[in-house]
């Protein structure tokens, strides 16, 4: 059994707290086929990335700004088959408030529009596409979150699913544990790689986090 000890864990949302794979291919196809991109191209990119890197990578000739808008609407509307991620409700009742926080690619309201639908809690920090000028797999993200939480980057532990994400974390000079919702463990170069968040188990001690992966 490996252990982590930290001051704060910072989650990913999307493939890590709630499941919404499902949603955000099924409108990803859509916007494809309304402008003639490759849905494929897509896919290949989107999972740990802001939408508007993905629109500006794939289709720079649009109003970005609108059809981030429209996408992440659309996003945020698409509740089929959303849910929360196997563990996420009873490993985050064990975290204080003080000790935890989201750090998503996604815009303020959808992350919103998600924790809400899960019936997972909205931390009191909330890191999103609007508080960042450069997204993951760039340490920005995770080093705002720490900074609002209050705790040294290093003394922070990244829960991600996306390889850009974990790049994100050890760029910010923190260690991430993987989870298998999105891509494979080969994928994943992560200091330890889980199916699930129910492989982990948390106890806080002396003023520190106590992060247990459970083979």
């Amino acid at each position: 059994m490996e252990t982590f000890l930290c001051s704060a864990v910072l989650f990913d949302l999307d493939g890590v707290l709630v499941d919404s794979t499902r949603s955000v291919e099924r409108q990803w196809r859509i916007w494809a086929g309304e402008h003639g991109v490759d849905p494929e191209a897509i896919l290949e990119i989107v999972h740990g990335r802001r939408t508007v890197e993905v629109i500006r990578l794939l289709a720079p000739h649009l109003e970005v700004d609108a059809e981030v808008a429209r996408v992440e609407q659309s996003e945020s509307e698409d509740t089929n088959g959303v849910e929360v991620m196997p563990g996420a409700s009873k490993l985050l009742a064990t975290i204080p408030d003080s000790g935890w926080a989201v750090v998503t690619s996604g815009t303020n309201l959808l992350a919103r529009a998600r924790l809400r639908h899960a019936g997972l809690p909205i931390p009191n920090v909330l890191v999103s596409a609007e508080h960042v000028r450069e997204g993951k797999p760039h340490p920005e993200p995770y080093l705002t979150g720490a900074h609002l939480l209050g705790v040294p980057a290093p003394q922070c532990l990244v829960i991600e699913d996306a390889p850009a994400g974990i790049e994100s974390a050890h760029a910010a000079r923190m260690k991430a544990i993987g989870l298998t919702s999105t891509f494979s463990a080969d994928q994943l170069k992560a200091e330890a790689v889980i199916r699930d968040l129910r492989h982990l188990h948390l106890q806080a001690r002396d003023g520190m986090l106590e992060v247990k992966v459970r083979a």
